[in-house]
């Protein structure tokens, strides 16, 4: 069969390449065209579009560049005419493929829809149209299969959640027998003179790291390996991807660092922005450094993590790190925010739990002295170290439930095409 697949972000290009692959087990005469990444594209896709060319993110932006995105998408109908699949599959990517899912099924062609736009926070009024033109929805969080069937009357299927895959694939890969991985960190003399060190790959050769003046951190990897408090562990501080939003949170978490000095803070950098960005917000802090394309790396290791809200922070979880969960915005943001999503909680992991798992810190409560205290609590209090195990395992449970979510994926996917 032939599939063209849309996927817009690196997230759907990841999950896109493993539902591919498995797609492949069960047809094997499959073909793939579509939109993605080089995730995608090592897994057999033609790569029409490159998602780096798609990524334009908040409202002025959209705006700026609407001729761009519109141009995009005809571009796209007309490559699929041309190719002229048995099916279309949308993978999240809710502002592109919502409007492609109407006109594919207007074209007479099968709509498969995997990772729901979380219209259960907002935009609720999208499902009467999604139902319309959407012939096999397939969800990733356990609670979106009731919300939709409840509420909507509508047979969605949950399929497990990709993540749990992916991170457990990561953590066997990384974890054999003695194995410890390398994580940088800043030589403070340079620190103190504005210098933050070079990212390196994991696994540099000692030579590479001194030349970098770069000095392996040797913590053997861990998830949840917090019953020593011993201080000297790895504190990860993943504060968002975008400029306007780690300028706001990143300098509250980095204040927290001061309190406990022989711990090493190591922020996730985000891909794309200058290192002059990070030297100017970190060069006041001795005992911080950053790392680029390594967050999974500095979460095996972490003792815990300080992380703004949205995917990271069920990342976090399904490593076994113990987090806070942070947001903090512009009072005009954060005042539209509270009136227009209506959710009890702001990261993945409390909503699919359905209690206070982790701790949020959000708008005025995110201060570097309720950080402080939280943090304090991940490292050293046995008690909400052990409920935190209990919390995670039942997480992770909950959304391995059937198997491997690509898999599953798959193989609804083709016994719809086949029936």
């Amino acid at each position: 069969m032939k599939y063209y697949v849309i996927a817009g972000e690196a997230s759907g290009d990841l999950h896109g390449s493993n539902l591919i692959k498995e797609i492949k087990k069960l047809d094997t005469a499959a073909d793939f065209r579509g939109w993605g990444g080089d995730k995608m594209e090592a897994a057999g896709v033609t790569l029409v579009k490159h998602y780096r060319d798609l990524a334009f993110m908040g409202f002025v932006e959209v705006v700026k560049h609407l001729p761009t995105i519109l141009k995009n998408i005809e571009s796209c109908k007309k490559d699929i005419l041309v190719y002229k699949p048995d099916a279309i599959i949308l993978i999240d990517y809710p502002g592109v493929n919502l409007r492609m899912a109407k006109w594919a099924k207007q074209q007479g062609l099968k709509v498969i829809f995997y990772i729901s736009p979380q219209v259960w926070a907002w935009k609720e009024n999208r499902v009467k149209k999604m139902k319309q033109t959407i012939d096999k929805m397939l969800v990733i969080l356990p609670f979106e299969k009731e919300y939709f069937k409840n509420k909507w009357n509508w047979d969605v299927e949950y399929v497990g959640h990709p993540l749990v895959e992916v991170i457990e694939g990561y953590s066997k890969m990384h974890q054999s027998a003695g194995s410890a991985i390398a994580i940088p960190r800043a030589d403070n003399s340079r620190l103190s003179k504005g210098y933050i060190a070079p990212e390196s790959p994991s696994g540099d050769s000692a030579e590479t790291l001194e030349k970098n003046h770069l000095q392996p951190e040797t913590l053997s990897a861990r998830g949840m390996a917090i019953a020593d408090p011993a201080p000297g562990g790895i504190v990860a501080l993943l504060p968002g991807s975008r400029k306007q939003e780690i300028i706001k949170k990143l300098p509250v978490m980095l204040e927290v660092s001061k309190a406990f000095p022989s711990y090493q803070f190591i922020v996730a950098k985000a891909p794309g922005l200058d290192e002059n960005f990070y030297d100017t917000l970190l060069k006041e802090y001795s005992n911080v450094s950053y790392v680029a394309n390594k967050t999974y790396d500095l979460l095996l290791q972490a003792r815990a993590a300080l992380v703004t809200s949205g995917t990271a922070t069920l990342e976090t979880a399904l490593f076994g790190v113990p987090e806070v969960v942070c947001y903090k915005g512009s009072n005009i943001s954060y005042q539209i925010a509270k009136r227009v999503i209506k959710i009890k909680y702001i990261s993945l992991v409390n909503l699919i739990m359905d209690k206070e798992v982790v701790k949020e810190l959000i708008q005025d409560e995110m201060t570097t002295g309720n950080l402080t205290t939280e943090l304090n609590k991940l490292l050293n209090d046995t008690d909400k170290q052990e409920q935190l195990r209990a919390d995670y395992a039942a997480l992770k449970k909950l959304l391995s439930q059937g198997g491997n979510a690509s898999a599953n994926a798959a193989k609804s996917i083709v016994g719809f095409l086949h029936s």
